[in-house]
């Protein structure tokens, strides 16, 4: 892009040997502009229009110009994320940008039968119809951007990797392109069912605010799309089915900002994106869960809109705001804290690395030794066993993502090992490798390894983790049932983090064979056992770092944000409340799950109330069950409507057992009921 009114000023700083280049350039883009809401329809191909919301910049001069910023999702922008949504794109549209919010097809507003599936093809080349739509409007300067969290990131990634000519940046937030690996319907290769299948599949049986109309032309084939959750059940194993909607990520050619959490399930596609997209590449990767980092659960909370239209500006506008000399990635580096999921702030130090992975990293490799130490040395041979308990793991959380309490309960049922405390700090910052010699007395096991600080009292703060399937362990499109007894090399690559382990602590491994209720337990009782010794013996490998790193600039604080004052949202923040029941007699365990919402519109009010419920037999692990209740009510003028969903997952060793039931009251009548069972064989999970 044009750098007019840039200018180069170094400034020389005696720093030993150093020096510090800055290069001047333009601020962003001030709030000089009102906010207008619109309401529109956007045109298809087929005939079916999509419900659009511009946020538009009110007193703009005639005949101004502006680029647009996209996201597109269906999450029903008028009534369930309407009151989040305005203090996104009011700051915008104030700062010269067209913010517009799409839902896709079937959900909300728009038009038409929800799709087959979460990003289809269908809702991809809607996309590209948008988008074109977008640049070709008289406002319009021709440039559109994309941004968005969670499946608004999704298909900002997945609208990059098809090039639509007007599309010229994106900005995606705890997103990935990795369908089956990193979703949440496989995490790691392995069946994980919550409330998100809960609330999706009740969600695609409504019609949109503030209507929400019976008339069955609109109602019956909405009530009527199959869930999507007996779709993903079908597909247990990687291939077409989860390739299809999207490509490689070196298909990414054009500018890309990237937003991850440390405890975000989705954060390993920041680095992925860093090696192998085309295009610029710029991330912020931050200690939080799956939020948006102004407003995360716990903090340090940082300003992200302003860092937003800084780089729009650049892309959109033709602004140089310095983007491209921004560091790559600017991380955070996580110090230790006690085992809190209520802790307020972690507490840390942000870094700035200029390539991934850091050019001051080295691998540190610690080997599993016999008597259960970790120890830089090769170990003698032995062979340590476990015994297959398929309830552990609920300390261990609900998926690589949130803060949790002590997670010893779960290391009791692993095989553990520690280091020697450490005599300096020890800074790691990548994805550590658990390398592990492995074998079952079943055809069919799954590994979990977990990395942990143990301070000097004993306490116990888990850091990161990951599984593998072991029928996937070649390949996750060709899953292979194991041979009982026989030795496998397994390469568990646990998830993204950092972290910097004080003086007298130690490093934890934790090898187990169950992580539930994250993921369902696998059907066969059995003992696995790890090989130990030699220089390929089982062993951790860690991605370390120098302690002090390279300070970046200082982000801005959470600036005020605007609020529609005609709405209100009240939530609790993942994971919900848990409790969880162990029969020691019978040998059960069962988890409960719950969560719930409130929204107050203008024209009435919506409470949402969902649970889930886990059981889980050691004794007959092939007995699994998943339990969910999900109830939507519209309390609206003159009437009360009320979705449900029922689902219910059961298993034996060879099938999952499948029923889902959509229902729809109103003023407490059933008026509308459709069902969906199935026996589905279980494929290598």
């Amino acid at each position: 892009m044009a750098k007019k009114t840039a200018r180069l000023t170094c400034l020389w700083i005696l720093l030993g040997t150093f020096s510090i280049c800055t290069l001047a350039s333009e601020p962003p883009s001030p709030p000089v502009y009102g906010v207008r809401m619109e309401q529109a329809w956007i045109p298809m191909k087929d005939g079916i229009r999509l419900a659009v919301t511009l946020y538009m910049p009110d007193g703009a001069k005639a005949g101004e110009k502006f680029p647009a910023l996209l996201e597109y999702l269906p999450y029903r922008k008028d009534d369930g994320t309407a009151a989040g949504d305005y203090p996104k794109h009011a700051y915008f549209a104030k700062r010269g940008y067209v913010s517009v919010r799409v839902d896709i097809r079937g959900f909300g507003a728009s038009e038409g039968v929800p799709p087959e599936r979460e990003y289809s093809e269908q809702e991809q080349v809607d996309g590209e119809q948008i988008i074109d739509w977008l640049a070709h409007q008289s406002w319009s300067n021709g440039n559109v951007g994309m941004f968005g969290i969670s499946w608004g990131g999704f298909n900002s990634l997945q609208m990059a990797m098809r090039h639509p000519p007007a599309l010229k940046a994106i900005l995606a937030v705890d997103a990935t392109a990795e369908l089956f690996h990193d979703d949440v319907h496989y995490i790691d290769g392995i069946v994980h069912i919550d409330e998100f299948e809960l609330n999706m599949d009740m969600a695609q049986g409504w019609t949109g605010a503030p209507d929400y109309t019976l008339d069955e032309k609109i109602l019956g084939p909405r009530f009527e799309t199959p869930p999507w959750s007996l779709l993903y059940l079908k597909h247990q194993h990687d291939g077409p089915f989860w390739r299809k909607p999207v490509r490689p990520l070196s298909e990414i050619t054009i500018p890309s900002f990237l937003i991850g959490g440390l405890q975000d399930g989705y954060r390993d596609n920041v680095i992925d994106m860093l090696k192998q997209a085309k295009g610029q590449v710029r991330a912020i990767v931050g200690p939080w869960n799956h939020t948006f980092p102004h407003d995360p659960a716990f903090g340090p909370q940082i300003e992200w809109r302003d860092q937003a239209v800084r780089w729009f500006d650049h892309w959109l506008k033709g602004r140089d705001t310095g983007v491209e000399q921004d560091p790559r990635l600017v991380i955070y580096m996580q110090h230790w804290h006690p085992p809190d999921p209520n802790l307020q702030e972690v507490p840390g130090a942000w870094r700035r690395e200029g390539v991934w992975p850091p050019k001051d990293a080295k691998v540190s490799t610690f080997f599993l030794q016999p008597d259960h130490a970790l120890a830089n040395s090769a170990a003698k041979q032995d062979v340590h066993k476990l015994n297959y308990v398929p309830s552990v793991g609920v300390e261990a959380g609900f998926w690589w993502g949130e803060l949790l309490s002590d997670p010893r309960p779960v290391d009791a049922f692993s095989l553990v090992y520690d280091s020697a405390p450490f005599q300096e700090e020890l800074a790691i910052l990548g994805r550590p490798h658990a390398l592990l010699g492995a074998s079952a007395t079943a055809p069919l096991a799954n590994w979990f390894a977990r990395l942990s600080d143990v301070a000097p009292d004993g306490t116990v703060t888990q850091i990161t983790g990951a599984g593998i399937n072991g029928a996937q362990r070649e390949s996750m499109s060709e899953p292979r049932d194991l041979e009982p007894g026989r030795v496998y090399p397994l390469d568990i690559e646990m998830h993204l983090t950092s972290w910097v382990f004080p003086i007298g602590h130690r490093i934890r491994v934790a090898i187990s064979n169950a992580l539930w209720p994250m993921m369902l337990p696998t059907p066969y009782a059995m003992t696995t056992s790890l090989e130990l010794g030699g220089n390929n013996g089982s062993r951790l490998v860690l991605p370390v770092v120098p302690v002090q790193g390279t300070t970046p600039p200082t982000f801005s604080p959470p600036q005020p944000s605007d609020e529609r004052p005609d709405m209100k949202e009240e939530g609790f923040p993942f994971p919900g409340e848990w409790t969880v029941e162990r029969d020691e007699a019978r040998q059960k365990a069962t988890v409960h799950w719950k969560g719930k919402d409130s929204y107050e519109f203008p024209w009435g009010k919506e409470d949402d109330f969902e649970s889930m419920t886990y059981e889980a037999d050691d004794a007959h692990p092939e007995t699994c069950s998943v339990r969910g209740e999900a109830e939507s009510i519209f309390t609206l003028n003159g009437r009360t409507l009320t979705w449900r969903g029922h689902l219910l997952v059961t298993a034996d060793q060879k099938n999952f057992y499948y029923k889902y039931t959509r229902e729809l009251l109103k003023n407490g009548q059933l008026i509308k009921s459709k069902t969906w069972q199935e026996t589905i064989p279980r494929d290598h999970q």
